[in-house]
């Protein structure tokens, strides 16, 4: 059954021998050998000092306002990004921090939209302290923020004193795209979060990369929210295969997407189909009258996994399971239920 999200990934044969014959410790005493090679292949890919092996990349964002803020802070983002939108109110549920959204036309912040929202000191006003950047942007449609962009925000951070966190679940496929190290993407910000899982492939886990200062006080966050465990080298096994096999064949993926949009231009259904940036196909259902669920539920009957879009519209991401024919078959379901 082919599934149009990358985080409905299984491991791969490779991912699954490597777990199975990792050496493993107790990570809460950070004496997990893999957990440990793991951090620090990811942090000297990322740029970084040092970083912490997560469970998600919700608990990562999280942990990382925790360990860049305090109670009562401002943390801007841009007005549709993960960390707000979906992060089930973390930030200020846990962490405190007051969230200040700047809307955007493609999900992107760059130092001049950033910059009409920083206030001046006044007991009125939630100190800023954080500047949150998703890359690549998921509800804009996998749009991509690249590096003169980031220069010109840690610019601008260092100005106001701001920590500058950028959540990457997908940065892999942001650097794939424009064709630079991921640390040209990542090294400018003051810590940075990955995913291991969706693009990538692997099972769970992800990391979250910073000073060594940083990666400490995350480290505590981690553990207040639950996120230390045991034996976790059996999980960042497959996370260090992901980073070793996953990252380079991101631009297929990103060519089949480009190739499901331009078939599903090409059957000329009555719905709005995005150019894709990097892996995401979003589709607008205005045009054909019919709701995400309608559609959706057509799509199941075809064998076809997707998801929504809200408010009305459909998101199909490819990813490493995702082949031709399923694209073709992706295409054929669209044609018969819109056609």
């Amino acid at each position: 059954m082919p599934n149009f999200n990358d985080t409905a990934t299984t491991p791969t044969e490779e991912m699954r021998e490597a777990m199975r014959r990792a050496e493993v410790g107790d990570d809460v005493f950070h004496t997990d050998p893999t957990v440990n090679e793991l951090e620090a292949a990811g942090a000297a890919i990322l740029g970084h000092e040092d970083a912490l092996w997560v469970a998600s990349g919700t608990m990562s964002n999280l942990c990382a306002v925790l360990a860049a803020t305090r109670r009562g802070d401002e943390v801007l983002a841009e007005a549709e990004a993960h960390i707000v939108y979906y992060e089930a109110g973390g930030m200020a549920t846990v962490a405190g921090v007051m969230p200040r959204t700047i809307p955007t036309p493609e999900g992107i912040l760059d130092a001049e939209a950033v910059r009409p929202h920083l206030r001046p000191p006044d007991h009125h006003f939630p100190p800023a302290s954080m500047l949150c950047v998703e890359n690549t942007h998921n509800r804009a449609g996998g749009t991509v923020t690249d590096a003169t962009t980031m220069q010109g925000l840690r610019a601008l951070c260092d100005e106001r004193g701001l920590h500058l966190h950028v959540d990457g679940a997908r940065l892999f496929n942001a650097a794939v795209h424009l064709g630079v190290a991921p640390a040209a993407l990542a090294g400018p910000a003051d810590s940075v979060s990955v995913c291991l899982s969706k693009g990538l492939g692997a099972p769970v886990g992800g990391l979250l990369a910073g000073s060594a200062d940083f990666v400490e006080r995350a480290r505590c966050a981690r553990k207040m929210l639950g996120g230390a465990m045991r034996q976790a080298g059996v999980a960042a096994a497959a996370g260090l295969v992901a980073l070793r096999t996953g990252v380079d064949r991101l631009a297929d993926d990103h060519e089949r997407a480009r190739r499901l949009a331009a078939r599903l231009g090409d059957a000329d259904l009555p719905i709005g189909v995005a150019d894709p940036v990097t892996n995401f196909v979003i589709v607008d259902l205005a045009p054909s009258g019919r709701s995400a669920p309608e559609v959706l539920e057509g799509l199941a009957a075809h064998g076809i996994v997707a998801a929504a879009r809200p408010p009305g519209g459909l998101r199909f991401v490819t990813h490493h399971q995702i082949g031709d024919g399923d694209v073709d078959r992706l295409v054929e379901a669209m044609t018969e239920l819109l056609g």
